[in-house]
């Protein structure tokens, strides 16, 4: 049965009237009181209520509070036992979930309960829809400017052992010894005696860490020869053979080794590690992780988030950069692949921008072509590599449709032609000028018959002119602007852990890095609501401090011309009593 607490239902009594005064407005001004006003209808209850049957079973937890705590969860970087605890014992969670009951069925969940739900939104992909729903909430309640953003790609661990060659064969012929093991154990008896000593205990896998440099190569042979047996003694097997561990040797053979032996009379040769492709197993316990030359093993999180340009501390205290894109990739995916995707989807999402920062990484060409059909404008450094291709071009003017207008020393060309089949433009100079010009060997022409000739292609043109435009202290002034991603990634490490995470595997680490990126928009929006009712209160005292004044000053006037008042009126009634007297 389907257990869900409507928040439209109105109170006859204030719940929450217990607390003082003061904690109220705490709690009120902090997250709780945001996620509680805000947030908590946008969870996706009515997804993950689709999982269950609506007149069978035993009633489930509350669905708000469940979603609400995996996402608090992640936010706050706890384990399961910590969520728990402050299920039950934290108020700041009660009133941000709404739980003003005292009773185990309101504030109370077990660990299999939690683990069974976190599957559930795993495999329906609920923390995509929560990113995307309070992501949209804040972006409307914070009117949240999206023409600026930029773009930026993260690390993260997951929680396996960094191995080298020699415990990633170990380790695999290990696991699939384990799993004979348990579900067959009549082909476990057949296995060689001489490979069980080798992996079966803890005490013989502990011994491959002791292994010296000097007999690496040799321990790597054998232990490359102990998986070829064992993929050769089982491949008759279907049962083995469609054993996940059983594929896992597989692949550690095709990834690490030759098939070709050698004259020696050796079954299988280990490749040169620079042979080995960076999306091979790391290690047999994740086999979603990939390796990065630069960062290492594990995966990467690519973020997109708005920027405000305002220098002014307070107005910048009181605007919301929010996370708008999260994807998360294996470690050896290139970011430059990366960008099209961000930009589609906040498009998508109607959080379309009209300017992204980037890295080199993601400044190719084809993204800039890319990025400008879509009315997009990328700013992006090119990368030094391009150097070489583009320094033919230097000192060269070229109008709109790329051709050549004047040389560096001012000459225009004789003659420019375009291929389009070819995509390449010829500029002929002409010979005398050019032999008695002093900037000759700067141009690197190229010899014809009569005449020099300067031959390049769109791309060359397009670089060139991307590289003297990133000269400009106006591309300076708009892409320092970028290096403030670097202060999102350093705070989702400090506040959400997303560097080192506690699962394993493609569809656990999307799940916590996701709801971690949500977890940082709310906290960031707290933030910013903190801040407006300080500058709200701020400007509010000024008010009513200048009423006050006019109030003050005004009963002075009013008193004054009172007092003249009455000063006049007893003069003309004593003007009229000597007028009679004298009459």
């Amino acid at each position: 049965m389907i257990h869900i607490k409507s928040d439209k239902q109105q109170e006859l009594f204030d719940p929450w009237c217990y607390l003082s005064p003061k904690r109220r407005q705490m709690l009120e001004n902090d997250w709780p009181g945001l996620f509680r006003e805000h947030l908590l209808d946008e969870l996706p209850v009515n997804k993950l209520a689709n999982c269950f049957a609506e007149g069978m079973g035993r009633p489930t937890k509350e669905l708000h509070t469940v979603l609400g705590a995996l996402l608090l969860q992640q936010t706050m970087d706890l384990t399961d036992p910590a969520t728990i605890e402050q299920l039950c014992f934290n108020i700041q969670w009660h009133y941000a979930l709404n739980i003003p009951e005292e009773s185990d069925d309101a504030k109370y969940i077990s660990e299999k309960t939690l683990y069974t739900m976190r599957q559930l939104m795993i495999e329906e992909h609920l923390d995509d829809v929560m990113f995307d729903a309070i992501g949209q909430k804040l972006a409307t309640v914070f009117n949240v400017e999206t023409k600026k953003q930029r773009i930026d790609s993260v690390h993260i661990r997951s929680n396996m052992r960094r191995l080298g060659r020699i415990r990633i064969f170990a380790e695999t012929i290990s696991k699939l010894l384990v799993n004979l093991k348990r579900h067959h154990q009549d082909l476990f008896d057949t296995v060689d005696q001489k490979i069980l000593d080798r992996y079966w205990s803890k005490k013989a896998m502990a011994s491959f860490s002791l292994v010296k440099p000097s007999e690496s190569a040799k321990t790597l042979h054998q232990v490359s020869g102990d998986l070829f047996d064992l993929i050769e003694q089982f491949k008759d097997h279907q049962k083995v053979c469609a054993m996940h561990s059983y594929k896992l040797m597989q692949r550690v053979l095709a990834e690490q080794c030759h098939m070709d032996p050698d004259g020696d009379g050796s079954k299988v040769a280990v490749k040169n590690p620079r042979e080995i492709s960076s999306d091979s197993l790391q290690n047999p316990s994740d086999p979603d992780a990939t390796y990065d030359s630069h960062k290492g093993q594990g995966y990467q999180m690519q973020i997109m988030e708005t920027f405000s340009q305002n220098e002014d501390p307070e107005k910048k205290q009181q605007t919301l950069n929010l996370i708008t894109h999260v994807s998360v990739q294996t470690a050896c995916e290139h970011d430059a692949n990366a960008l099209m995707p961000a930009i589609t989807d906040v498009q998508d999402r109607q959080l379309s921008p009209e300017q992204v920062l980037a890295d080199t990484l993601y400044g190719g060409d084809n993204n800039h072509q890319s990025a400008e059909v879509k009315n997009i404008e990328l700013v992006s450094p090119v990368k030094k590599a391009n150097t070489s291709d583009t320094i033919l071009l230097t000192g060269f003017t070229f109008n709109e449709k790329g051709y050549v207008t004047t040389c560096p020393a001012g000459n225009a060309p004789m003659q420019v032609k375009y291929k389009g089949k070819t995509d390449r433009f010829s500029a002929a100079f002409n010979q005398e000028a050019c032999d008695a010009c002093p900037l000759f060997d700067q141009c690197k022409l190229v010899s014809g018959k009569n005449k020099y000739f300067l031959r390049y292609n769109s791309k060359q043109y397009r670089i060139a002119v991307r590289r003297a435009i990133q000269q400009q202290e106006s591309f300076v002034e708009t892409y320092r602007w970028r290096a403030g991603i670097e202060a999102t990634m350093s705070e989702l490490d400090r506040r959400t852990g997303i560097k080192q995470l506690r699962v394993r595997g493609m569809p656990a680490v999307r799940f916590a890095a996701t709801l971690k990126a949500t977890g940082l928009n709310m906290l960031r929006a707290s933030a910013v609501r903190k801040a407006r009712s300080k500058a709200a209160r701020a400007d509010s005292s000024i008010i009513n401090l200048i009423d006050w004044t006019f109030t003050v000053v005004k009963e002075q006037i009013f008193q004054l011309l009172s007092s003249w008042g009455r000063f006049c009126l007893k003069y003309s009634q004593l003007s009229e009593r000597e007028l009679y007297m004298a009459a």
